[in-house]
């Protein structure tokens, strides 16, 4: 009985590979068998677990292979981001400026695709995220300015413009806190024309910043220490303090200045009464708990920050300080024209000793002509 039971066996395993070879049912050689799956889509879903399990190099060299392997694949723009996300994800500033390198060259190679913006998005980010506070250097803040300006100018109708609308307008109320800091220290040293530049220039670019109104009280007692030649510079400043922040605890004090003087006071602007009101109600403050920490932190508090209000589109530039003129030599104007001519005949160069030469005793001609010995 054994025997046969094994014959039997032996018959049914021989009929059953006949059938799958005469039927071609190999399911190696099927490309879209339900166990088989695309190549490229293995080496992307391979990195992005490594990614995930935050084996960042590896992941890295498997997206790297899937781009140079599979270059017209579906996946090499998912793959290039990826590599991007897992430097930010990685940090560090070595991770953090490889990580804007590679958003950057996704940006120059996918620009119409909506991933693009929230590259943009990130590097602008990769900078908010470094902030400092603002009496230390400033670098990333301007640089998060500018990567935040060039996000709502390439993409204007982005998901993520209302965010990085708000980053610019932190990082630029830290920028502008920097600068009110100089501008005071000036002007209490007493360096008038040095701080009532920097606070003018700071008033005129930034008017959403929470010390606006400080600022321009300020810059008003600066310029009345300057003299009467600047009384309509120091005129102006009281009067938009009137006008642009109305809810300003400096207001009744600016009228009372312009009524000694004689001068029109203005009326409030509805549009920047409503927009300080919002600002001044969505405001974040410190308690004494969050005080203390932020002594021994070096992050930014930009609870300040305005909350509503479209924030500068151009870079903070210099300017000339009050009072300053262009010289010029001998009252002449000056003139961009430039002419050349030929010398013919004798000239200074000539006559005149080169004062490119040794004089022959250098000390003879320091000491004094007679005439003035005498004196």
């Amino acid at each position: 009985m054994f025997h046969d039971s094994k014959k039997a066996l032996l018959v049914f395993s021989a009929v059953t590979t006949l059938m799958a070879v005469g039927c071609g049912k190999d399911p190696y050689d099927n490309p879209i068998a339900n166990n088989s799956q695309q190549p490229d889509k293995v080496l992307f879903d391979k990195a992005i677990e490594n990614i995930e399990g935050h084996r960042y190099d590896l992941g890295r060299i498997t997206l790297q292979t899937l781009l140079n392997t599979y270059p017209d694949s579906e996946y090499v723009a998912k793959a290039k981001l990826a590599i991007a996300d897992s430097w930010y994800r990685q940090g560090g500033s070595s991770g953090l400026a490889q990580a804007e390198a590679e958003y950057k060259d996704f940006i120059t190679f996918f620009p119409s695709m909506e991933e693009a913006a929230e590259s943009q998005k990130k590097v602008c980010q990769i900078h908010y995220e470094q902030l400092q506070k603002p009496d230390r250097a400033n670098t990333h803040a301007v640089k998060a300015d500018q990567e935040c300006r060039q996000f709502m100018l390439q993409f204007p109708n982005s998901r993520f413009r209302a965010e990085t609308e708000q980053m610019l307008r932190d990082v630029q109320e830290l920028i502008a806190e920097s600068e009110y800091r100089v501008g005071m220290f000036y002007t209490q040293k007493g360096s008038y024309r040095a701080g009532s530049n920097r606070l003018k220039a700071l008033a005129e670019h930034y008017p959403l910043f929470s010390k606006s109104d400080v600022t321009l009280w300020t810059l008003a007692e600066t310029y009345e220490m300057m003299g009467e030649q600047f009384s309509e510079e120091m005129v102006s400043a009281y009067q938009r303090i009137v006008q642009d922040y109305p809810l300003s605890p400096w207001v009744d004090q600016a009228k009372e200045k312009l009524t000694a003087l004689n001068r029109a006071i203005p009326d409030p602007d509805p549009e920047r009464f409503e927009l300080m009101k919002y600002n001044l109600e969505h405001q974040t403050t410190q308690g004494k708990v969050g005080q203390a920490r932020g002594m021994f932190s070096s992050r930014p508090n930009v609870g300040m920050a305005a909350k509503a209000g479209a924030p500068a589109m151009t870079m903070l530039m210099p300017s000339t300080p009050a009072g300053i003129r262009q010289q010029t030599k001998l009252g002449v104007e000056p003139s961009a024209e430039v002419s050349a001519e030929t010398i013919s005949g004798p000239s200074k160069l000539d006559s005149e000793p080169d004062a490119r030469r040794n004089q022959a005793n250098p000390s003879e001609a320091a000491e004094p002509q007679s005439g003035q010995q005498n004196q």
